[in-house]
């Protein structure tokens, strides 16, 4: 029986959509605690570094490419489960409160009482780690606006979280777009793609350590840290939620003005610059905030 609001892992029904090679290893890899980013169903550098990750890992022949030894150690880690599994639209996703008008500017985001989701679709695609566009494709014809409507998601079904601890570190690579949590003999715990820093605001190479994390946070705007900020901006605050500028998630670092946190825009993680600081897609600065605690070591290395 499929409950509202639940996933059904069961066998597929005869109208599941075909599930290519690419999407079943992007959804193993994020159940694995090794992010490809947004699951889109498509190859690309994310797909590539998670594998590279997941297989050094694993002690692996390390070719960011997919191989049988590979899926083997995927299919133990993440679970032996389909790929894809049927949801259920609940009231909760389709109740809202939604800001489908958002504009572009800052400063006149900060005129608004919140920054939901703009839409149903949008919410469950960060839901369920993926694209507006793949659950489009899973879903043909679907509304995405009704309680009980079923939809084929993405299986991404998250481990316990661990509990912070002071022996692991957080590593964000410049050359990999990559941030790592490591134990204290360098293997890689988990993994998730990032965009850390520009030709104007690059990344501050060095030792750094967590102040503290909040979530939901408000948006501090100011123009005098952004070196693309319009002439005559004013200092502004923006209210939280998934698109507010920094996500659902602020994790607090020691050197001033810097954090890790989440995007309203998930699809360019991993592709784009930043003014500074390290974004990630909003579901994975939540798994970032759970491995930490103030005190936590940082690093930010070429």
């Amino acid at each position: 029986m499929l409950l509202s609001g639940t996933i059904h892992g069961g066998a597929l029904p005869r109208s599941a959509p075909v599930i290519n090679e690419i999407l079943a290893t992007q959804v193993a890899l994020d159940r694995s605690g090794f992010s490809p980013g947004e699951i889109d169903g498509k190859a690309g550098r994310n797909l590539q570094r998670a594998l590279a990750a997941f297989q050094q890992s694993h002690q692996l022949n390390v070719t960011g490419r997919m191989d049988d030894q590979t899926w083997k150690a995927l299919a133990t880690t993440g679970g032996e489960v389909p790929p894809l599994v049927e949801y259920a639209i609940a009231d909760a996703d389709v109740a809202g409160p939604f800001t489908p008008d958002i504009p572009p500017k800052l400063p006149d985001q900060a005129a608004l009482d919140a920054l939901n989701y703009r839409t149903p679709l949008e919410a469950l695609a960060e839901r369920f780690h993926s694209s507006p566009a793949l659950l489009q494709q899973l879903n043909p014809g679907a509304m995405f606006q009704r309680a009980g409507e079923r939809l084929m998601v993405p299986n991404v079904a998250s481990s316990p979280a661990p509990a912070p601890t002071s022996d692991v570190t957080v590593a964000v690579t410049k050359s990999t777009s990559a941030l790592t949590i490591e134990d204290s003999s360098g293997r890689i715990l988990f993994h998730a793609p990032v965009t850390s820093g520009s030709t104007h605001d690059p990344l501050p190479i060095g030792m750094w350590k967590v102040n503290g994390v909040q979530r939901n946070p408000k948006f501090h705007y100011n123009p005098e840290l952004f070196w693309d900020a319009t002439p005559g901006d004013r200092k502004a605050t923006l209210q939280p939620g998934p698109n507010n500028p920094v996500g659902v998630v602020w994790i607090d670092l020691s050197k001033p003005h810097y954090g890790i946190h989440g995007t309203p825009e998930p699809s360019n993680i991993g592709h784009v610059e930043s003014h500074g600081c390290v974004r990630l897609t909003n579901w994975d600065a939540d798994r970032v905030a759970q491995w930490v605690k103030p005190g936590t070591k940082v690093v930010f290395r070429e």
